[in-house]
């Protein structure tokens, strides 16, 4: 029987309702999440690990880097197949590619939760927690860095975003496509590699890198303002393949000329800012300027990364180098797919 360690953190799976305090609140620590998934010791030797009862949207660095001293500790028993961390979903997304740029080894890191509470009668906390267990041991997934396991599909630390505030298969990987599922039979199936991945060596993050969103009207206010107050960097979420008004280009070049970094990404939640647009405020004007373009990162992902790049000390070429996309990691048949599947592509 291989062993898991699961990291228990708190979220809505530790969830229920207190009528005092008007809503759901953490209450479950890992024994009674346990208690309330049947099934677990027939697909691994579990080790649980509790590490409070902390919403998601309360995580700081040091949080993560915690989480990550932990779980690293774990995978480091040689008879520790894989970990599994368990989180509330508002931030998985930011917390399973955290992880998956500090995380070097070959063990699988499966991050999952729940999108009900425990009391609610669609409780999915035991499915999600029984699949991510699963995807821990899976041959298949070893040297796959971190992934994401709800609703039964394995999306990939990267890419995978929360596309619905409540719905149970809200974690969809919009560029790539998912990297497989676990069936109804409880089977692992990996429809394809994981491909390349970012890395990064770091004890610290930057804790002031700020994320700014373009829109009809931003101008380069936000910018000015949080430089002022002591700003560590940028990340711009512009419209469309990367284009912003002027006046945001204009506060963000003070920024560059400051000494902070500016990494550039879109707002839409498919595709990647470019340089093909040269108007004032367009794509590349800020490549021109000295920003950096994340790839396909979203907003909230390029923060993590400029944040961990800038506490690991890295000069101008490894912070472009790990907000760039690493090398191609779908294949043209998966991706026309994929595309069609998700309505992109007729």
């Amino acid at each position: 029987m291989p062993r898991v360690a699961v990291v228990f953190t708190g979220g809505t799976i530790s969830m229920r309702r207190d009528p005092i305090a008007g809503g759901n609140v953490p209450i479950l620590t890992g024994e009674g999440i346990l208690a309330a998934t049947p099934g677990l010791d027939t697909i691994a030797d579990v080790v649980a690990i509790d590490r409070g009862l902390t919403p998601a949207s309360h995580f700081t660095f040091a949080d993560l880097f915690g989480i990550h001293a932990t779980v690293e500790e774990a995978l480091a028993a040689p008879d520790v197949a894989g970990a599994v961390v368990v989180q509330g979903t508002d931030t998985i997304e930011e917390t399973a590619f955290f992880l998956d740029l500090v995380h070097m080894g070959p063990k699988p890191i499966v991050v999952t939760g729940a999108m009900r509470t425990s009391e609610d009668p669609a409780f999915d906390g035991p499915a999600n927690l029984r699949d991510a267990v699963r995807a821990a041991v899976a041959p298949a997934l070893a040297g796959a860095g971190v992934v994401v396991v709800l609703a039964g599909t394995i999306e990939p630390a990267d890419d995978v975003t929360k596309v619905h505030a409540s719905a149970f298969d809200t974690f969809r990987s919009l560029n790539t496509g998912a990297l497989g599922r676990i069936d109804e039979s409880g089977e692992v199936v990996v429809r394809r590699a994981r491909g390349s991945r970012r890395h990064v060596v770091a004890s610290r993050a930057a804790e002031r890198v700020h994320l700014v969103t373009a829109a009809v009207a931003t101008d380069g206010t936000p910018i000015d303002a949080l430089r002022a107050a002591g700003a560590d960097g940028f990340v711009v979420e512009a419209t469309g393949a990367g284009n912003t008004s002027a006046g945001l280009l204009a506060a963000a070049e003070r920024a560059i000329a400051a000494g902070l970094p500016v990494a550039l990404t879109t707002r839409c939640p498919v595709g990647a800012a470019t340089d093909a647009y040269a108007f004032p405020g367009g794509g590349a004007t800020w490549v021109r300027a000295g920003a950096f373009i994340a790839g396909h990162l979203g907003g909230p992902k390029a923060r993590i990364a400029l944040a961990l790049g800038l506490g690991a000390g890295l000069d101008h070429d490894g912070l472009a180098a790990l907000l760039a996309d690493p090398a191609p990691i779908v294949d043209p048949d998966h991706l026309a797919a994929h595309l069609a599947a998700i309505g992109l592509v007729g």
